[in-house]
């Protein structure tokens, strides 16, 4: 490996670490806490380092919250081989949950913080790996439709609906407003009763055999 090579792959190497490092706090600590100082002293480096890699904090947290969309869209990955398109429809929206039941921090970072939003803005790119799985939704409503398990409509409009509703649910459950409902309900088991109103969604637009 000649000199050039090397150098490019330790420099890959301390991109990964402050990738993972950058994760690693703001799981535990939340994204205000960490800091690009923090994030330098986790790897033993200067702050100065990590500048060289990265613009500033909103744009090392969407290299962060990429890591969550590749880890999304390893887990439905699965889904596609499920020729049924509303079987599969409804396995997406049942990974969908329990990613974000498993990974709410990252969840958060994905689609609620505005930090990968606002290097988004300064890069004056395209959202591609929020996109890459809004497609993928939009191409499973399409085989639902051709299918004719589920009744005809805009696709835009059916894949912007269910989305919402979706993460309307997995919001309310980061930041705990189901949490007095089931102190009201203790023989509630939340993630159950999610997957429930997630059939009754998909229900109403399934197409009922006439």
């Amino acid at each position: 490996m000649g000199i050039l090579e090397r150098k490019e792959r330790e420099k890959l190497e301390l991109k990964q670490r402050i990738l993972e490092a950058a994760k690693e706090i703001f799981i535990k600590e939340g994204f205000d806490k960490a800091s690009i100082r923090a994030i330098a002293d986790k790897i033993e480096y200067s702050p100065a380092t990590i500048y060289l890699h990265y613009k500033d904090k909103d744009e090392l947290f969407y290299a962060v919250h990429e890591l969550g969309f590749d880890k999304l869209s390893e887990m439905t990955r699965s889904v596609e081989n499920i020729e049924d398109g509303f079987q599969q429809l409804r396995a997406r929206g049942l990974i969908y949950l329990k990613f974000a039941f498993e990974n709410p921090e990252l969840y958060d970072l994905m689609f609620i913080k505005e930090a990968p939003m606002h290097a988004l803005k300064k890069q004056e790119a395209g959202w591609d790996c929020g996109m890459h799985n809004f497609v993928a939704l939009q191409k499973n409503l399409a085989l639902c439709i051709e299918q004719g398990s589920i009744l005809p409509a805009n696709i835009d409009v059916l894949s912007m609906s269910i989305w919402s509703y979706v993460h309307g649910l997995v919001s309310l459950n980061i930041r705990g407003r189901f949490e007095p409902f089931c102190e009201l309900n203790p023989e509630i088991q939340l993630e159950k009763l999610l997957g429930e109103s997630l059939d009754f969604m998909l229900n109403l637009i399934k197409k009922k055999n006439e």
